[in-house]
């Protein structure tokens, strides 16, 4: 089966790795532009090691593109980690299709951040889905669904790095051997009875420590490791990327109610957070250090 693998970052290089091992014949592989300043993207490196041709398009929208895909004559696109919007006649130009992975239960959080959103919602499961795309966003047939929990004090980096990723490397290969097979389904999404968010981004990861702690919290795990769930201190941003929630709260929302050699602890509502690590002006570090560094007290209010 000549396959296309289409996927960038180490989400992609990973998938390319499989199929290598397996001795897949893998004809090309498609990825991002380059960018300037930017170390070469893994699969791309992966791809120039084991000596396949790499092809670049700044965009799948042109007749150059359709044609470059047309060119391949595959039988399947394996689409790991696409971000470049891709026309249906591209999809639809390899012999069996194409088909992508996206890190939740479809049609739950179609979009960008859809890791980022079940966490910051406090959701105990999310997972990941092998869906047909077509021009909609996220909204293509399934192919292949899988599940995890989402553990009380797990990260976005949790989530993702310890589930979704081998999850989602795994079901990709699973779902290309149900293809060879024909035995690959296409079950349509009812998209009413899913959602769509947008990024997860500094807006969203503000911390607005009037609302429930566990809120609160929610949105820090949310943002770990990227972008980061922040607030100020005296109008200067200081973001949060290690903390826990504690059940015990003895101020006002905001206030720091205690500071130790280890980290320090925020007022919440109907709880507190204790911040274990921080990233200031001075980059990432410990609590501790940040707080010895810039004299943090308790008694000091975050969040203006």
């Amino acid at each position: 089966m000549r396959i296309v693998v289409h996927g960038q970052q180490a989400f992609g290089q990973a998938v390319l790795e499989k199929l290598l091992e397996r001795g897949e014949d893998v004809v090309a592989v498609c990825t991002a532009p380059d960018k300037e300043g930017r170390p070469v993207d893994p699969i791309k490196a992966l791809a120039l090691e084991k000596g396949l041709p790499v092809h670049q398009p700044a965009s799948w929208k042109t007749d150059e593109a359709l044609e470059l895909m047309k060119s391949f004559d595959a039988d399947v696109c394996m689409m790991a980690y696409v971000l470049l919007f891709v026309p249906q006649p591209v999809l639809d130009a390899p012999k069996l299709g194409s088909f992508q992975y996206h890190p939740s239960l479809l049609p739950m959080h179609r979009g960008p951040s859809s890791i980022n959103w079940p966490i910051a919602m406090g959701a105990t499961e999310t997972g990941l889905s092998i869906f047909w795309p077509n021009e909609g966003l996220d909204e293509g047939p399934i192919l292949m669904q899988k599940t995890c929990d989402i553990g009380a004090d797990e990260t976005l980096a949790d989530v993702y790095f310890n589930k979704l990723f081998p999850m989602g490397v795994d079901a990709m290969i699973e779902s290309l051997d149900l293809v060879r097979d024909n035995k690959a389904p296409r079950v349509e999404q009812n998209l009413s009875d899913g959602t769509y968010e947008s990024w997860f981004g500094k807006k969203q990861a503000e911390i607005d420590w009037a609302k429930p702690a566990q809120e609160v919290y929610n949105i820090i795990r949310a943002g770990i490791p990227q972008p980061g769930a922040w607030t100020l201190r005296n109008a200067e941003q200081l973001s949060v990327f290690e903390a826990r929630l504690l059940s015990d709260s003895a101020g006002a929302p905001g206030e720091i109610i205690s500071v130790d050699d280890k980290q320090f602890t925020v007022a919440g509502n109907g709880g507190s957070i204790q911040v274990m690590r921080v990233k200031a002006d001075a980059g990432k570090e410990s609590a501790a250090d940040y707080a010895s560094r810039t004299g943090l007290k308790a008694g000091e209010v975050l969040g203006s």
